[in-house]
């Protein structure tokens, strides 16, 4: 290929990998999660790997959020959730030390009350280690679900405080104590990461 306009050839050398799965009426279905996930598959050839097979670059899936399932994971945990739309949730890698961790959750809760947001919980995602190479397990993250009220907020406005939220607490973290294996993956009220 020849450079045409912005687009110059050269700067194709990554080895990054995109699989794209969706229902075009947009029906929610587990049935698409499996799809995806055979996209992965078929995807690791494009993946960075470590020195043990367990370990990579990682992963993840980009889905709607799964309102219904959340709701019944948030009320066996006395988490009131609003409507659909009408909150976000954040997928959120922590320190595994509880110290820290717990540190860099007030950090999230704050700026959520300081951004006049409604913090409304934190629920542990479940995660299995044994699944992972040793070398990735040696820093493997706590991984949580927040969820955030938007007091009213919906659509556009509800995103752009949330998106707001999200740099927010990654800089007051960052302050605290450098990264301190703190990463938000996504935080919205339409679209979560799974990593």
């Amino acid at each position: 290929m020849r450079p045409q306009g912005l687009y110059d050839p050269r700067f194709e050398h990554d080895a990054c990998g995109v699989g794209f799965v969706a229902n075009v009426h947009g029906a929610r279905s587990h049935a698409m999660v499996d799809r995806a996930v055979e996209v992965l598959k078929n995807l690791l050839h494009r993946g960075a790997t470590g020195a043990d097979d367990g370990s990579g670059d990682g992963a993840g899936l980009l889905l709607q959020v799964p309102d219904e399932f959340l709701r019944r994971e948030c009320e066996r945990r006395r988490i009131a959730l609003p409507p659909p739309g009408a909150y976000g949730v954040g997928m959120v890698f922590l320190p595994a030390a509880e110290g820290p961790r717990r540190r860099c959750q007030e950090l999230v809760e704050e700026t959520a009350a300081d951004e006049e947001l409604e913090f409304l919980g934190w629920r542990e995602v479940p995660t299995e280690a044994a699944a992972l190479g040793a070398l990735a397990r040696r820093s493997v993250p706590a991984v949580a679900q927040c969820f955030v009220g938007g007091r009213g907020r919906r659509g556009a406005e509800l995103e752009r405080k949330l998106y707001v939220l999200r740099k927010q607490a990654e800089k007051r973290v960052a302050l605290l104590s450098g990264d301190a294996g703190f990463y938000v993956a996504s935080l919205s009220s339409r679209t979560i990461v799974y990593k």
